[in-house]
Formats: C-alpha cells, sequence, structure tokens
C-alpha cells in the first residue's frame, strides 16, 4: 500500500503556459464564476498559467472593470505580476486584419510574448486561421487545463 503524496511542489509541476487575456475574459468572469474564463483566472492565481501584460492591456481591463458595476479592479489587480509584465515592443498598428484598432494590442501582445490569446471578442476570433497567433476562446482554452 502507497501513501498518500502530497500535490507537486510549483518547480514539480509542468512548465507554466503563457497567457494573454483579453478584458472580456475579466468581465465573463466576474460575472460567472463558474465560467472557463472564471477558470482561467483561477488558474493564473495559482501560478498554473502566467498572466503576460503590457501598459495597454492593463490599462483598457482597468478601465473597463471599474465601469461595470458590480465589477472592480481590486480582486484581479494583483494577476498583473512585474514578472510577468511584457516591455518590448509590439506594434499593434501593424495588425490591420483585425477590424477593430482596440482589439489589436492583444494580438500584438501575444505575438511578440509567444503566448496564447484568450478572448470572446468575435473580431479576433473571426480571422484567427490568418493570424501568426495562437487565438483560443476561454472554453477552449479550459479545456487544455
Amino acid at each position: 500500500m502507497s501513501l498518500p503524496r502530497d500535490p507537486p511542489s510549483r518547480s514539480e509541476r509542468s512548465p507554466t503556459a503563457d497567457v494573454v487575456l483579453d478584458t472580456n475574459v475579466f468581465v465573463a468572469a466576474g460575472f460567472n464564476r463558474r465560467s472557463a474564463s472564471a477558470r482561467i483566472l483561477e488558474a493564473v492565481r495559482h501560478g498554473d498559467l502566467r498572466l503576460v501584460w503590457d501598459e495597454p492591456t492593463r490599462a483598457e481591463t482597468r478601465a473597463v472593470l471599474t465601469r461595470i458595476p458590480p465589477l472592480s479592479w481590486n480582486p484581479v489587480e494583483n494577476l498583473f505580476s512585474e514578472e510577468a509584465r511584457f516591455d518590448g515592443e509590439t506594434c499593434p498598428e501593424l495588425w490591420v486584419r483585425i477590424p477593430d484598432p482596440a482589439d489589436r494590442k492583444f494580438a500584438a501582445l501575444a505575438e511578440a510574448a509567444g503566448a496564447v490569446l484568450v478572448t470572446n471578442d468575435d473580431h479576433l476570433l473571426a480571422g484567427r486561421e490568418d493570424l501568426d497567433v495562437e487565438i483560443l476562446t476561454p472554453s477552449e482554452f479550459a479545456g487544455r487545463l
């Protein structure tokens, strides 16, 4: 008979996946704590995923969450860790195949950082086969967790 084993330590687990989360993932998680979006935020919170961000994506997320009652910036602020901040060049202006200019910063960041972009946005999902970045819905991505 074998004894029960403690869960693996962080160093024993598989490498942390890098993910860029569109603002709509935070909104969906805030309204439905059982959603795929909420599971993704929990994986970031537990260190199983690394939320890659830059100032434009963080600023948009904060602005949207503070404008939609009953959502709040406070519960997710700590998910934007300094260690995962991306300070390199992203060039969202080059992503003209994405119709909404406000969405381009997320695809540009994911591509520059080598991360998966998770979104519910139709503009990003519609042309994902033609873009040089992996774009998944929260349900598709959560299925990998």
